[in-house]
């Protein structure tokens, strides 16, 4: 899936127990919608629900529907959650929806997706609703034990630690359980969910848990929302307890700190640890699918040549006919970002474009010589304001366009001969509408009425170019209609159903489509002179996205398999297509409902009906009012280690506002100081203030002679702005910060008659500072090591203007280049930096890159310049019995320098050496680290080190 519900669970690296800081400290720019959108809140017992204007009635249906879950949806952990802030975010364009702790709240992104193997039969916001309350259940099932006395002492963040040893395959796979057992859909019943993990079984791929957890560079793993499915649910169908899951995690939170503590509490609640039920649980699919593959009769037909390595996972997707003879298709994959491919009958794949921020609606399309998809465009301040819009290659000419701007479609088709494009929306107050494009400039020809908002998937032209087939959602299921885009009269076809139906595809006298009704998705057809419903496909692990060429002879469509997805073709024989077949039951999900306690309580959840509850009342909910929102407090080491800080962290809900604020001991110097940042998020430019006031104490020459332990005070100010700017508008990433700032330090009692430079004496700091950055990159793929094109460049400008106090300036700028490698996925950079500064009275620290492991020279002049070549080394899958898994070995050689120029000095030195690390998954962590070993000589000491290395903590 694209745009996967997910669960942010707490990592370690975002633990909001405030920790050492000082007034020079930035807080991280969040997410945010335009400043002149008037927020709403609607609250309920246990919900509070925060809406945008305009969204006012699906917002007060949501709460009702939120209290309709509450105690069914937490019944099998036996435990209702705690009251929560929902927001509702109405101005992106993508489909997704989060819990977290940081702070507490959770986040529903309201675009319904035109992916089917999502919502299903269920409306979008009702799917959000019960499997993202699962997650605020989960984590109240922290408030015990030792969860709930990280909570006391360090708030969310405490908590959030004491949950870092639950996998998120639990998480995740649980929430989709749940998903499944209270609705008529669900993921779990759904055969594309399961189809990756199926056709790996099938090919003999059983890997091992560490791989399962941790993934691969080479190989598809499927991810921990289909893991977590059948792990978790395989102990929900077999426990004698029905609430078992509800029983381990009240063992692990009463003592969750030490490694591997969720197994043993698993081990000492069922006699299995996770090693043991992936086993079992792999063994019983393993034989379910092989018993059902062994049933399934095949039809032939043929793959079209592609240039993929069976041994790196390769997807060809969403084949459309460009002529009776090419056909264009998506390739993406662990080594490929997404792009366009053309494929021919017994010739070589073509590339014809790379994508920018592809906006997959599981739809492709072609006709006329062009073919159209959906880019992201994000605002370039407001994060939360994500546009969708069309872009149109012309093949022959390789012309690219972009007709219309700041438009919200979902997805869009064109007419075979790509004049017109039909485009599905889904507005900031969620109304779903269908309009009729003209290709060329994007203007609105006709926008078709939907007065009962019943949403428009997967339309499709008819080789006409008149007449469009699509699928609705009504309360009863999925329909399949005919529309005549010319007068708007809509025929069914197929009548509302709880039945998955997708990807229509009109022909003469009938219409293709895809459903999972045999069991596995495959492709059918229904007759419009008879109604009668045939089966075209089956295939190993089904069949996906029919298209049919323009001669009306040949049918393509792609298939999933274990090195990923292939791209058939076959004959359009209808005398050979075949009755459909009875699906097999579905042990897992049927089972699991049967056993779900809160399937008793739940009640329907369908689309367009309405959810009773009292009459909700609307409210203005104001930013600045809800700043305050504490979420975070404790007691924690400094970064030095040589001391404590006891402070707290708040942010409202929406981002707008973030604050920390800390007093702290230094055990070294014996010291204490206090500081507050904060960052205020919600106008074009963020706007920061940030305080500090401590002691000093250290010994240093004094007035009376000789040297002595003194004590002084000092104080620091920083107020400015930023902004920063996301300007990506293709394949290269783009982004632009300027900020300038106004800094003070002084301070008091100061006892030394002399000073470092790099110290502020008697006499105050009065600086200010200017910075711009700007970076445009190519995107990575996920067996990159670097950015293999692409350039970066930061000024940086402090001056002490004002007169008074000490009197220092620099000025200073540094760039990169990145190149592509000698092999794949491999990157060389090229870096150059140059720095003057004025330091007679006071030294500034580096504003440029320096060599490695080179002690720092402070000059009045710097220029300091590097080459670094980065490569995957080897993709492996080495295990050490539960403690390791190492999936990557990296290298790095590099050449750094420096000229150093102050007056008539001037110094020359560099430094050479190899890195080599590994990208490694300890304790059946899934989040990687990486670490690794550094070989380097410096011309300064003249001298090999060896040194380690922390690459990468992974959170």
């Amino acid at each position: 899936m694209k745009f996967p519900l997910r669960t942010l669970w707490p990592a370690l690296g975002l633990a909001v127990l405030p920790a050492a800081a000082s007034a020079q400290t930035l807080l991280p720019v969040e997410q945010q919608v335009p400043a002149s959108v008037r927020w709403y809140e609607v609250r309920t017992p246990h919900f509070r629900v925060v809406y945008p204007a305009g969204f006012e009635e699906r917002a007060r249906r949501t709460a009702a529907r939120l209290e309709q879950v509450h105690e069914p949806a937490g019944a099998s952990l036996g435990l209702a959650g705690r009251p929560i802030t929902v927001v509702l975010q109405a101005r992106n364009t993508i489909g997704n929806g989060f819990v977290t702790l940081l702070p507490r709240h959770s986040e529903f992104y309201t675009t319904f997706p035109q992916d089917p193997f999502l919502p299903g039969t269920l409306d979008w916001l009702d799917q959000l609703t019960v499997h993202e309350y699962r997650h605020v259940v989960q984590f109240d099932k922290a408030h015990q034990g030792i969860g709930q006395l990280g909570y006391l002492l360090g708030g969310y963040g405490g908590l959030g630690l004491t949950t870092l040893g639950v996998p998120d395959w639990f998480a995740e796979g649980d929430a989709v359980g749940t998903e499944t057992a209270l609705t008529r859909s669900g993921r779990g019943r759904i055969p594309n969910f399961d189809a990756y993990f199926r056709a790996n079984l099938l090919a003999g791929r059983q890997y091992s848990y560490a791989k399962a957890v941790a993934g691969s560079f080479r190989d598809n793993v499927p991810n921990h929302y289909v893991l977590g499915y059948f792990l978790t649910t395989r102990l929900k169908r077999t426990a004698p307890e029905l609430g078992v899951w509800g029983t381990v995690l009240n063992r692990y939170y009463r003592f969750p700190v030490y490694p591997l503590s969720f197994s043993d509490k698993l081990r000492r609640t069922t006699g299995l640890r996770t090693d043991d039920l992936y086993r079992q649980t792999v063994r019983e699919l393993d034989s379910l699918w092989r018993v059902e593959a062994a049933n399934r009769p095949l039809t032939p037909a043929t793959e079209l040549p592609v240039a993929a390595s069976e041994k790196v996972f390769t997807e060809y997707q969403l084949p459309q006919y460009l002529d009776d003879n090419t056909v264009v298709a998506l390739k993406s994959g662990l080594g490929h970002t997404p792009r366009l491919v053309a494929l021919r009958r017994g010739q070589p794949e073509r590339e014809l474009l790379v994508l920018g921020l592809h906006h997959n609606p599981e739809q492709l399309s072609a006709g006329g010589g062009k073919v159209a998809w959906l880019e992201f465009r994000y605002n370039a301040r407001w994060q939360q304001q994500v546009y969708s819009e069309l872009r149109v290659l012309d093949v022959a000419t390789g012309r690219l366009s972009r007709p219309g701007r700041r438009t919200r479609y979902t997805t869009a088709v064109l007419s075979p001969d790509g004049r017109r494009l039909l485009a599905v929306s889904t507005d900031s107050s969620y109304r779903h509408r269908l309009h009729l494009l003209d290709t060329e400039t994007g203007r609105v020809l006709r926008t078709f009425d939907n007065p009962q908002n019943q949403p428009y998937l997967h339309p499709r032209f008819a080789p006409d170019g008149r007449t469009a087939a699509v699928v609705r959602l009504e309360t009863e299921g999925k329909r399949l209609e005919l529309l005549d885009t010319e007068n708007g009269q809509a025929r069914v076809v197929l009548p509302a159903a709880n039945d998955n139906i997708s990807q229509p595809q009109p022909g003469p006298d009938y219409v293709l489509f895809t459903s999972p009704r045999s069991g596995q998705e495959e492709v059918y057809a229904v007759r419009l002179s008879t109604g009668e419903i045939r089966q075209v496909t089956s295939r190993p692990v089904g069949s996906y996205h029919p298209a049919l060429s323009p001669d009306g002879q040949r049918l393509v469509f792609h298939e999933i398999r274990a090195q990923g997805s292939r791209v058939l073709e076959m004959p359009l024989q209808p005398q050979q297509w075949l009755p459909p077949t009875a699906p097999a039951p579905n042990r897992y999900a049927d089972e699991l409902t049967a056993r779900e306690p809160g399937a008793r309580t739940m009640g329907p959840v369908l689309p367009q009906d309405s959810v009773s509850g009292p009459v909700l009342v609307a409210r203005r909910y104001r930013r600045l009012p809800h700043a305050p929102n504490l979420y975070g407090w404790g007691l924690v080491q400094s970064p030095s280690g040589n001391g404590l800080n006891l402070g707290i962290r708040a942010q409202d809900v929406l981002s707008t506002t973030q604050a920390i604020a800390s007093v702290g001991f230094d055990g070294v110097e014996r010291t204490g100081r206090v500081f507050a940042d904060v960052s205020y998020q919600g106008l074009w430019p963020v706007l920061d203030v940030g305080v500090e006031h401590g002691g000093r104490r250290a010994i240093g020459s004094v007035p009376t002679g000789g040297a002595a332990e003194r004590n002084w005070q000092y104080t620091r100010l920083q107020v400015g702005s930023r902004l920063p700017l996301v300007l990506t508008r293709s394949r290269m990433l783009t982004s632009l910060s300027v900020g300038a700032y106004y800094q003070l330090e002084q301070t008091r009692n100061y006892p030394f008659t002399t000073r470092y430079l790099s110290e502020v004496g008697s006499r105050p700091l009065h600086v200010l500072l200017g910075t711009v950055s700007f970076a445009r990159t190519l995107r990575q793929s996920y067996r990159d090591v670097a950015p293999r094109w692409g350039q970066s460049v930061a000024l940086t400008l402090r001056d002490t203007p004002f007169g008074n106090g000490l009197e220092a300036r620099q000025v200073a700028a540094q760039g990169s280049l990145f190149l592509p490698g000698i092999g794949w996925h491999h990157a060389l950079r090229l870096r150059a930096g140059y720095q003057y500064q004025q330091q007679q009275e006071y030294r500034f620290g580096s504003a440029i890159f320096y060599p490695r492991s080179l002690p720092y020279l402070s000059a009045n002049r710097l220029t300091s310049y590097s080459a670094e070549y980065r490569l995957p080394l080897a993709d492996v899958h080495w295990e050490l019995g539960r403690v390791l898994y190492i999936q990557r070995l990296k290298g790095n050689a590099f050449y750094d320098g420096v000229r150093a120029v102050s007056g008539g000095l001037r110094r020359n030195y560099y430094s050479t050496g190899f890195d080599v690390s590994a990208v490694f998954n300890p304790l059946r962590l899934r989040t990687p680290l990486e670490v690794g070993l550094r070989t380097v000589y410096d011309s300064y000491y003249q001298r090999w080190q060896l040194q380690p290395l922390v690459l990468n903590v992974g959170f």
